[in-house]
């Protein structure tokens, strides 16, 4: 027995000697992937990840589920919730969407929402458990809502998209979106919905208010700035304060054939190339990282499952480094709406065959996508695509070595001090003057007595737009308290009067006396996008419309809530008139999602001042402008129109036989571009010089002077038309504006270069050229207000 002791251990000690070396044993441990090495380039680590990963975790990347839904609330913590957890054992979970979103549709209130400390709590609960609980440890993605603000509890609110672009200031809209960005992810968002680049061709459409109204290269300005915003400066995705931009809706969304949400539109090629293409290829050429297939089909094609919009156009044409995903549902449309796949696997083949990359809702790049895979109907090499291009930002932003936030950073940034000067700024920049007749603005600040009065007047919600969380009342100022803080001495007579549709509860005769006891009425009306808990919704967000005139929310705009007229709602006319009879000085202030018919006010009211949706300072913008604390020179971007028959009136229409009706003009009540100031301005001296070697370059200038005794802001605007052509063109076209600050009796010179895509067109076969001939540049306030003209002569052919 001893002897046999003897020989094990004999046997043992260089196997033990073997397998305890240091050397040997370090040899033993596995190695660590390559994809994880944050010093190995991008496209290796995403190359050696794809080659680990099965089918199943390679559509699990491609599914956007619905995020509110992944976490829980336990006392002072958040973690993930059961159906999270599922998730990521089914297949990894690749994305999650709106998971800090607040509002009626989620059902997530003040409540039972998350602040932004427990949002960040929240974001890093997922990311751990995805990390601690899947093979590959892939992170998460989290993509918000951000189109003027992350859509969460604690946030700043500014302006909507269609205030923001009434700036006409595109570096004040950057700084903007980088602020936006910040908030969001400093609470763990990865990627924020925005900017929204449909042109806003149809009015009744109930979208208007998250556009940048009706021109491309206003529109184009605008995204350019929001995606430099969000992302930084050459995509500084790993900064821990930026966040991807995703582009909204992709394709010509804004102008559906009878205002229909997610309608049809069935615009030319030339059309859909020349207007409703180039803000998305300049913001994609701009550096954006991500794109939303839109509901809608062009020319009997659903965006959804376009080979030409998804693959040749956005990545063979314009070079696109990013990712697409579908608007939520848009796949299962395929199926359900357009009827051009016969079930969820049709749909699946489809959309990611077309190049489609990315499933918001995930409804179908699940199991119908496995299936697909699996029968041979989509390729694997397809698949690798499109999770490659997904993988390939979540490296960039450094989320395999970042995953988590800092609850404290969070809590500090969200709505900090900057941040509300910033939303006061662009309110106050968002703000148009529409009328000012005898100068009935500003009004003094030595009023006795002043009425407020309007269904707007006072309403938090009324106030701030379709996508807002609910806030902390004590964050929003309304008009009501703007007015009160400007006039502490002064008596404000404030009546409500009535609502924006509901007609039962009325009381104008109320309104009419605190009008009648006051020195001036300031009259708040327009319309609503504010949800609230008793609207429904379908299954993609959007309301569903309520017929009923009585016990209705106010809500007549915002994702859902298409028009049929213009006109605005309930009693509110009847209010505006019977104010106005009074005899009292009346202002206006318009305050909505969407021009309304302001005709009867554009007759008799004095001033007239429109301020969009303006976000939580709005009360404070639009009391600084009502008082002379800021002089406005917000501009339209888009047309209000005196009827809907009139429609569409955009003012950028082809050459053609346009004339009046047997009822009256053709011509909007306010058209693109127009906004009045209290100060005044002249412009002379409009020079020109075209350098016509390889490239062509025209150089313009103009001389604007301030000829009032007060300081102001100018929006100079320089219009183009060609001509003569060999296609029809539009009558005129914006493609260069500056707004600038003139001091009174100052005199500024004002320069801009315009290049050959400024002049350009695409033939009869669809080439971008310059063609020789004559073109005619058109300066001035407005697209009906221009100061000078003066044809130039381009002698020479250009081939873009």
């Amino acid at each position: 027995m001893f002897t046999n002791q003897n020989k094990l251990k004999n046997w043992l000690l260089p196997v033990l000697f073997f397998v305890c070396s240091p050397a040997l044993v370090s040899a033993q441990k596995k190695e660590s992937p390559l994809y994880k090495n944050p010093k190995a380039p991008v496209a290796d680590r995403v190359k050696d990840l794809l080659g680990r990963m099965t089918i199943e975790e390679k559509v699990g990347q491609l599914s956007t589920l619905l995020g509110w839904e992944m976490y829980e609330k336990k006392g002072a913590g958040v973690v993930a919730s059961d159906k999270f957890k599922k998730a990521a054992a089914a297949n990894q979970t690749g994305m999650l969407w709106a998971t800090l979103r607040a509002d009626p549709w989620t059902q997530k209130t003040l409540e039972t929402g998350l602040d932004p400390y427990k949002s960040a709590l929240a974001t890093n609960a997922l990311q751990k458990y995805i990390i601690e609980h899947t093979r590959l440890q892939i992170p998460v993605f989290i993509a918000e809502e951000c189109p003027h603000g992350h859509m969460a509890i604690g946030t700043t609110v500014f302006p909507t998209s269609i205030g923001q672009s009434s700036t006409w200031d595109p570096m004040l809209i950057q700084s903007m979106a980088a602020a936006i960005a910040k908030e969001a992810r400093l609470q763990g968002a990865h990627i924020g919905y925005g900017p929204v680049l449909d042109l806003a061709r149809e009015p009744r459409w109930s979208r208007v208010e998250e556009t940048y109204g009706e021109d491309q290269y206003l529109n184009s300005t605008m995204g350019v700035a929001m995606v430099k915003g969000f992302q930084g400066l050459n995509n500084m995705l790993n900064s821990g304060v930026n966040v991807i931009s995703t582009l909204k809706h992709f394709t010509a969304y804004g102008a559906p054939e009878g205002g229909h949400n997610a309608g049809l539109i069935n615009p030319g090629r030339r059309e859909l190339l020349s207007s409703y293409l180039p803000p998305f290829e300049a913001t994609v050429k701009a550096g954006a990282l991500s794109i939303m297939a839109a509901y809608n089909s062009v020319d009997g094609i659903p965006c959804s499952a376009s080979p030409y919009l998804l693959d040749t156009l956005l990545h063979k044409q314009w070079g696109f480094k990013g990712f697409s995903v579908s608007d939520l549902g848009s796949i299962d449309g395929l199926v359900m709406t357009q009827h051009v796949a016969a079930d969820n696997t049709d749909a699946a083949v489809l959309a990611m065959n077309a190049g489609l990359d990315n499933d918001l809702g995930g409804q179908i790049f699940s199991g119908p996508l496995l299936e697909a895979v699996k029968a041979g109907r989509v390729s694997q090499q397809r698949i690798d695509e499109a999770v490659g291009r997904l993988l390939t930002q979540k490296f960039e932003m450094g989320l395999f070595e970042n995953p988590y936030v800092d609850p404290k950073a969070a809590q500090k940034n969200a709505r900090s001090t900057a941040t509300v000067a910033l939303a006061h700024k662009v309110a106050q920049e968002s703000v148009i003057l529409l009328k000012n007749e005898s100068s009935a603005l500003p009004l003094k600040k030595n009023l006795g007595s002043i009425a407020v009065i309007g269904p707007n007047a006072d309403n938090i919600y009324n106030q701030l737009g379709d996508y807002t969380a609910p806030q902390d009342p004590k964050a929003i100022v309304t008009v009501l308290e703007g007015i009160r803080a400007k006039l502490p001495s002064a008596k404000v007579n404030y009546v409500k009067g009535c609502a924006i549709r509901d007609t039962a509860d009325v009381h104008i005769a109320e309104a009419v006396a605190a009008a009648e006891q006051s020195d001036v009425a300031v009259v708040v009306l327009g319309g609503s996008s504010a949800r609230d808990f008793k609207t429904e919704y379908i299954s993609t967000g959007a309301a569903t419309v309520s017929q009923a005139t009585t016990g209705v929310s106010d809500m007549e705009s915002g994702e859902g809530f298409d028009r049929q007229s213009l006109d605005l709602m309930g009693k509110q006319l009847e209010l505006l008139q019977a104010i106005v009879k009074t005899g009292k000085p009346v202002v206006l202030v318009f305050i909505g999602g969407r021009p309304l018919n302001l005709n009867w006010p554009a007759q008799h009211v004095p001033a007239i001042v429109s301020a969009w949706y303006p976000g939580q300072e709005g009360g404070n913008a639009i009391a600084d402008v009502l008082f002379g604390d800021y002089n406005p020179a917000g501009r339209l971007p888009i047309s209000i129109p005196r009827s809907v028959g009139q429609l569409p009136v955009y003012y950028n229409y082809q050459n053609s036989s346009k004339h009046d009706y047997v009822e009256g003009p053709a011509a909007p009540l306010y058209s693109f571009g127009y906004g009045l100031s209290f100060s005044s301005f002249k412009y002379n001296d409009l020079k020109t010089e075209v350098s016509e070697a390889a490239d062509l370059t025209l150089h313009v200038s103009v001389n604007v002077t301030n000829s009032s005794a007060r300081d102001g802001d100018e929006v100079v605007q320089l219009y183009v038309r060609d001509d003569v052509s060999s296609v029809v063109t539009p009558v005129e076209q914006l493609k260069a504006f500056s707004r600038i600050h003139i001091k009174a009796g100052e005199t500024k010179t004002v320069s801009f270069v315009l290049h050959q895509n400024d002049l350009s067109l695409l033939n009869q076969q669809f080439q971008k050229v310059v063609e020789a001939g004559s073109f005619t540049l058109r300066v001035g306030a407005g697209s009906q207000d221009i100061k000078l003209e003066k044809k130039i002569n381009i002698n020479k052919n250009y081939k873009l």
